[in-house]
């Protein structure tokens, strides 16, 4: 049994290579709890295992330039609000969301040339962020955050040609990407939390190629 086993993952690259290929490039606008509703740049590609079922990967883009209001809430409890407009000034970021994920699709026929599909995606959350300096807000940090994140979502594809699909998608992407930070501030010494909610939902279309 061990050795069926092993075969058969052996085998597993040379069966997927034996499928079809197919890419996706997706354009959207996408509403994280962190941050104002931007736009969403994806690439989906992977293997055509059967008429329903896709496996492959994904990699998007987000960036957003936005006044993290948590943080400011986060300044007004621990210093007030006499200084407010030094603290809004801390607290303006620029955010790139780069979320790469293993992803699965079923779908199935409801019409001529119509498919309702659904997919799901597990991976890796990477935040790069340049926010302000406590000490020099008028320049800018970078850090990077990571968090596990996961995705739901559902649509239709319609059959545009032999080897091209269109597709409408509505999902759901969830992460929280964080990290801590010391601030000295006349000799006292405080923990901050900066966390970025980038649970929200997207809706994008996109053109898918079969290879």
């Amino acid at each position: 049994m061990k050795k069926f086993f092993a075969l058969y993952f052996l085998l597993i690259p040379f069966m997927l290579n034996a499928q079809s290929h197919f890419g996706t490039v997706k354009l959207g606008v996408f509403g994280p709890s962190a941050t104002d509703v931007g736009i969403i740049l994806g690439y989906e590609g992977g293997w055509r295992i059967d008429d329903n079922l896709y496996i492959g990967y994904s990699a998007d883009w987000f960036n957003k330039n936005y006044t993290d209001q948590n943080y400011i809430t986060q300044m007004n409890q621990f210093y007030g609000t006499i200084n407010s407009s030094l603290t809004e000034l801390r607290a303006k970021t620029n955010l790139h969301s780069i979320p790469l994920m293993g992803v699965i699709e079923g779908n199935w026929e409801a019409g001529p040339r119509l498919r309702v599909f659904f997919t799901g995606g597990l991976g890796l959350e990477t935040l790069l962020i340049f926010y302000r300096s406590y000490d020099n807000p008028d320049n800018s940090n970078l850090k990077a955050a990571f968090d596990f994140c996961w995705r739901l979502g559902g649509g239709l594809i319609y059959e545009l040609g032999r080897k091209s699909d269109i597709i409408v998608e509505l999902a759901y992407d969830s992460s929280n990407p964080s990290w801590q930070y010391t601030v000295v501030d006349n000799g006292h010494q405080r923990v901050f939390e900066r966390a970025f909610n980038m649970s929200g939902i997207m809706l994008r279309a996109g053109v898918r190629f079969y290879f």
